[in-house]
Formats: C-alpha cells, structure tokens, sequence
C-alpha cells in the first residue's frame, strides 16, 4: 500500500459511452440536439419529474439561462450563500443583477434558510439556494419566503442530481433547476449541464435562448415555415457527443448512485470515532433528506490543522483538497455583490473543510488507506513533527470551536 496513489477524482466509463459515441458519429450528426440529447432530455424528464429538461454545455450555462428567462435588469437583487462556485453569482451579474450573499447553517452547510428573509428588499428578485455536497437545503421554507414575497427560486442543483427532499428531487422544487455533468459529478459528460423547468411558462423562451435567440425549435417542429432571430440568446447547447456520452452514464445511474452513497457510508463508518472524540465534524444529512454521496468532506478544528492534514495526506500518495474561498471576501465579490448581516459561519467553514477523495471507481481498500491515515494523523501515530502531540493539545475539542 506504500505505493497507492488516490487522486481526489477519477473520469469514468461505466456503459456504452464509446459506443454511443461512435454511433452519433456514424448517424451524421455531431452538432447539438441530435436524437443522443433529445434521449437524454426524455430520461430527465421522466425520472425527474420536471415539465421540462434541457441539455446545455455547462451548469453555467443553465444559470446564466435562467438569469434571462427571469429578466433580471440591473440593480435586480439575487439572495444566495457566498460559500458556492463563482457561477451562480456570475449568472446573475451578467445581467446587471446584484449577489445578495446569506450566511451558511452549522450543519448542512446550505443557506440559512432562517437568515433569508432579512435580505430581502424591494430591488430582490430572485433566491439561488445552492444544495452544497448534494445535501438539500430547507426547500419548504425558502419556497414559502419565495411565495410571500413573490420572488423566484432557482436551485443550484450543481451537486445535487438524485438527491431528494422530502421525496422530491432536487432541482425540481424551485421554478427552475440547474445540473451539472462535470466530470467530478456523479454522473458525468466531461463538461455538460441541464436545464430543468418547472414552471410551463418558461418553456417556450428557453428553447428560444438556448438555441440564440432564435425560434429554430418552431421550426424544426413544423410550426413555422422558417426560423428566425426573435430573442436574446446564446449558445447554451452542448454537442450531440456530449449527449452520447451522458445518455450511456444515465442508463446506470442505479449502479453509479449505490456505489457513491456505498463509499459515502464507509467514509463515514471509518471516520465516526474521531468526531465522536470532538476531533473533526462529518457530513451532516436531516430528516426526511436523502443525499446522493456527492461529496464527502471532513470539517478540522482550524486552519492550521487543515493545512498540516492536507501536507501529511499528500505525502501519503491521498490528494484531499479545500473548497470555495467566500464569493463575498472575492474581490469581485466585493464589486458586484453585498453582504447581509454576518458571514460568521462562511468564514469559518471555509478555512476548516476538507474533501476527500471521492469517485465511482474509488476501492474499498483506498477508503481504508485514506480513514487510516486521517486517524494516524489526529492518534499522533504519523512519523511527522508538522504537528506534534503539543500543537494537539493546544487544539480544542471539536464542539468548542464550532461557529455561533
């Protein structure tokens, strides 16, 4: 095992990826909405239960679509955490609109629902919550905010693909939805996203959007005899080999999911004794939530004792890495958005969390060898000095330092 190498992600092959590849190859047809996509946009729509899917390039894209379908104009106030990719701001900002940054909960790490509505003003627009690690946000209480204001929801589902709450999948809550295909996701195209729609109202002018402002949909249904420029847009589809390649991982979504939430539950098996001696905090899932194993993270005690951990584990041949710098200390942040109360949480949280290896091929034998190194490290049993049994005993227990 001195020679194992686990890297934080691994890309992966499950099904008929090449063949289907191959097969849009031989169909001819290689640019988007090929029979691959339109297969896929059926899958999602059917396992989902959205009105509607749509394939696009990235979760980017998705965002930035649904910045258009809601019309933000400049000075429109978008609610969000800080602790998120720079993609679910930028969407937003894009359009002129304003990131209003939320704290994070202690537990699930998702926007404190309890925060939300202290930010919201009469310029506010729209909610993002952002169902970080694949854990679910507090749906039922943003939605009623989102209701009692007459404000937006759009799920930053990035993460979040088969994860439910309270039996309903993430990404289908909100008005619209956006999934991420990254190739660190659970199920991957390299690069690829979607769309989901809840809302029949935005049908229409999304197809229009993502096909750059023109009516090319109609078209190619035969309600218009030509198709023409009618809107703003882009170019949001993705190529029809993305399709291919995602069609096949969805067909095994059954498999890819049981072996992620598998890994998951080692993880934290193996882990349990140290958060139960107050040394590290793991992944917290509520009631009536359901996640998908998308990420598992480890919370330390302080930064200092994450960069050490990260150190002694890189030396070890096991790549564990941090997350997101706070979108609200980012100097863009800082530009384009503002901040509502207190970022006490995200602050703290940011300095201290950890990820750990996690992909579909990922070993039993490799969960081992990362846990056991996590637990030489905090037992003082690793043959480095980088911290030592007296920086230990400086460290407070777990509980004691947890954010307020």
């Amino acid at each position: 095992m001195d020679e194992l190498k686990i890297p934080f992600n691994k890309p992966f092959v499950v099904g008929k990826e090449l063949y289907y590849i191959a097969q849009a190859v031989i169909q001819g047809h290689l640019a988007g909405d090929g029979v691959f996509t339109k297969m896929c946009h059926e899958w999602l729509e059917g396992q989902l239960g959205c009105r509607k899917a749509l394939l696009t390039h990235s979760c980017t894209a998705a965002l930035e679509m649904a910045a258009i379908l809601l019309d933000i104009k400049p000075g429109d106030e978008v609610i969000m955490p800080s602790f998120t990719f720079v993609s679910t701001a930028n969407a937003f900002v894009l359009r002129g609109g304003v990131p209003v940054f939320v704290d994070i909960r202690q537990d699930t790490l998702n926007i404190d629902e309890g925060r939300v509505e202290a930010a919201i003003t009469d310029r506010t627009k729209a909610i993002v919550p952002v169902h970080y690690a694949g854990v679910p946000c507090a749906m039922e209480k943003i939605n009623s905010l989102a209701s009692r204001y007459n404000l937006w929801v759009v799920e930053d589902a990035a993460q979040s693909l088969f994860s439910k709450y309270k039996e309903q999948y993430l990404g289908t809550i909100g008005n619209l939805g956006c999934l991420s295909f990254h190739e660190t996701k659970n199920v991957i195209s390299g690069e690829g996203g979607a769309l989901l729609i809840n809302d029949q109202e935005f049908i229409e002018r999304a197809e229009i959007i993502r096909q750059k402002g023109t009516n090319r949909q109609q078209f190619l249904r035969g309600e218009t005899d030509k198709y023409t420029w009618v809107d703003i847009g882009s170019s949001f589809l993705p190529s029809e080999l993305i399709g291919a390649f995602l069609y096949a991982q969805l067909e095994q979504t059954d498999r890819i999911m049981a072996t992620r939430r598998k890994s998951f539950e080692r993880y934290r098996e193996l882990l349990h004794p140290l958060e139960e001696s107050g040394l590290i905090r793991l992944p917290f899932v509520g009631n009536n939530c359901m996640c998908n194993g998308h990420i598992f993270y480890i919370l330390t005690r302080s930064l200092y004792e994450r960069t050490r951990l990260i150190d002694y584990l890189q030396g070890r041949g096991i790549l564990g890495v941090f997350h997101y710098v706070p979108l609200h200390s980012s100097a863009a942040g800082r530009k384009y958005g503002r901040v509502s109360e207190t970022m006490h949480v995200t602050n703290h949280v940011s300095e201290r969390l950890l990820r750990l290896p996690m992909y579909y091929e990922l070993a039993e034998d490799e969960i081992k060898w990362v846990a056991d190194a996590i637990t030489k490290f905090y037992m003082g049993k690793s043959d480095t000095a980088a911290y030592s049994p007296a920086v230990r005993n400086q460290q407070k227990p777990f509980s004691q330092t947890a954010a307020d």
